[in-house]
């Protein structure tokens, strides 16, 4: 095992950032927190706080194309698959959705170079940051030109923060992760890239693709699932 990784957040992605607001309210009972503006990506989020003993720092992502910023920079596509067409179509036809997740390692270059040994190209180390009112956040994300996410969503996009991880300055929202499992049509190959990253306590199954998390909310519990998307 070259490294041990933990469930960092969840993506929730919306054709609008205003719609992902209203589901995250209809559907989890809880209004998101706030959030900011990813320049590089073309992009601009909220997160919750759904982080609990075993999760100890994890989130909740709602995140859409910032309609202020036309494209991603430097000949890039946008992150997480959202200049891609079918998913932009999905979700401004059948609304937000659970699309991918990210998973934080304490060493980014040997988790990339652990899964480049079993032949999956995560992508190249970028910088990030962004302002928030606690001052600036930055973090390094692995992150592929053609902004692909790789096994329909199902394998993490990896992340390692610098000195302040967002989590820390959200406040507690009722709603925590419970269970998070993947379904895929090759799920041998997963479980092999998980065993490399050093994720445990995710439940790989063989079935059409489906990343799925179970919240405990105020509405009860929450299936978010991403059915192939």
């Amino acid at each position: 095992m070259t490294t041990t990784a933990r469930i960092d957040h969840l993506v929730v992605a919306a054709d609008t950032l205003a719609q992902g607001v209203a589901w995250c309210q209809q559907a989890l009972g809880v209004p998101p927190g706030p959030g900011g503006e990813h320049p590089l990506m073309g992009t601009h989020n909220r997160l919750l706080r759904i982080a609990t003993v075993d999760h100890p720092r994890t989130y909740l992502e709602i995140i859409a194309p910032n309609p202020a910023e036309a494209a991603a920079q430097d000949g890039r596509r946008r992150w997480f698959d959202l200049d891609d067409v079918p998913l932009r179509t999905a979700l401004r036809e059948q609304g937000p959705r659970l699309v991918h997740w990210v998973a934080q390692v304490p060493d980014l270059p040997a988790a990339l170079a652990a899964l480049r040994e079993l032949g999956i190209e995560r992508g190249d180390i970028v910088p990030a940051s962004r302002m928030t009112p606690r001052g600036l956040l930055q973090w390094q994300i692995s992150v592929r030109g053609d902004g692909r996410r790789l096994f329909d969503g199902c394998l993490p996009t990896l992340i390692a923060w610098g000195e302040v991880h967002p989590a820390a300055g959200m406040a507690e929202s009722g709603v925590t992760l419970h269970r998070l499992t993947v379904r895929h049509p090759h799920a041998g190959e997963l479980r092999r890239a998980f065993g490399a990253l050093g994720l445990e306590g995710i439940e790989v199954g063989e079935g059409p693709a489906n990343l799925c998390a179970t919240l405990l909310t105020p509405r009860g519990a929450v299936r978010l699932e991403s059915q192939g998307l």
